[in-house]
């Protein structure tokens, strides 16, 4: 089973199976040359002009070493009837070198997407590094808001890619490495405070689904669903991410954006309030990675947070200092590791949360 963290209030919509698309194609030769037009690499081609306008505009982008095709196809087996589906390449090669020349190309996309239907609402889901461009596209154009009935980041990378700052430990710009290990959580958290926000994580088993951890993808105002047993690469046309996205999308249906009511954290107690306020100022500290579960057993306790919690720590066999949160029943709830240079601003909150204790 799946584990699913707040449920916005349910609201009906509709759901066409890839039966009905097919029937629809069979008896309407013109839906079939609908569906054919907008191909992944032909996202602005022009729809015959007896049709009417779509009802939605869905945005699909790929992320790293990948393209659009397998995003793109799965979200075209669950969107609605006539709902444009917009999924453009960006370039194999060029995703292994910067990521700004791409967040410039897919604002060139955007722009001429919302010019051509002024009117229509948009959705977005994005795979790993395709949501790193879309968090840097709608920090940098907030009057999009309004426009975006819901943002979907699958296996995204937001709080920082461990596995790239391992590459490129300085920032020095090695490849694409630098950019994916950037931080955007709060840039994403400010946006999903606005726009409904479902993030989608897989793990293998240890908080990863081989490329990304389970914590570098969570974010405060969002709807978190994690699966287990998928690989980061097949997260991109699994059936149950579609289920997900399309359950997400349901969720949002009929009800107008500015009166939506977004998911929040509320803590139920004052030991959820505190685990929470120690997550924040964990991630806080210069360095802090985003790190994977499954070096929990290895930790010694070095404080009791709250009744039945606790923070725990742990160096590797390089020095790298970890640290994890977790509770009595051996659930770990936050996990990260600071480099050498770090070691002393850790230590510090680390004694800063034991004596609040």
């Amino acid at each position: 089973m799946h584990k699913r963290i707040h449920s916005p209030t349910f609201s009906p919509g509709f759901r066409y199976d890839r039966g009905q698309v097919n029937l629809l194609c069979h008896e309407f030769p013109t839906f079939q040359s609908l569906r054919s037009a907008h191909s992944p690499r032909s996202p602005e081609s022009s729809p015959p002009c007896n049709l009417k306008p779509a009802p939605a505009a869905d945005f699909s982008q790929h992320g790293w070493s990948d393209t659009g095709r397998n995003l793109g196809n799965l979200v075209r087996s669950i969107a609605p009837l006539h709902s444009e589906v917009i999924a453009p390449d960006l370039d194999f090669w060029t995703t292994w070198l910067r990521i700004e020349p791409l967040i410039q190309q897919k604002e060139r996309i955007v722009t001429a997407q919302l010019q051509r239907y002024p009117e229509v609402p948009l959705r977005v889901v994005a795979h790993s590094m395709g949501g790193l461009i879309w968090t840097e596209l709608l920090h940098r154009h907030p009057e999009w808001w309004s426009r975006l009935e819901s943002l979907v980041l699958v296996g995204s990378p937001i709080g920082g890619s461990d596995i790239a700052r391992m590459i490129d430990p300085l920032g020095l710009g090695i490849g694409i490495a630098r950019d994916l290990g950037l931080g955007r959580r709060h840039l994403a958290e400010a946006i999903a405070t606005q726009i409904p926000t479902l993030v989608i994580a897989a793990d293998l088993g240890g908080g990863t689904d081989g490329i990304v951890t389970v914590e570098c993808t969570k974010l405060d105002q969002a709807t978190f669903v994690l699966l287990p047993n998928i690989a980061h690469s097949v997260m991109r046309f699994h059936p149950q991410v579609g289920r997900e996205i399309q359950a997400f999308w349901e969720q949002q249906a009929g009800t107008a954006i500015a009166q939506r009511s977004l998911p929040t954290h509320r803590p139920s107690d004052r030991a959820d309030a505190k685990v929470a306020e120690a997550i924040a100022q964990l991630r806080a500290v210069p360095g802090m990675t985003d790190a994977a579960y499954r070096d929990l057993p290895r930790a010694r306790v070095r404080c009791q947070l709250a009744p039945g919690f606790s923070l725990r720590t742990w160096r590797n066999p390089v020095g790298l200092y970890h640290v994890f949160l977790a509770n009595d029943q051996e659930q770990c709830l936050y996990a990260g590791y600071v480099g050498w240079l770090h070691n002393q601003p850790l230590n510090r909150v680390l004694a800063e949360l034991g004596s609040s204790a």
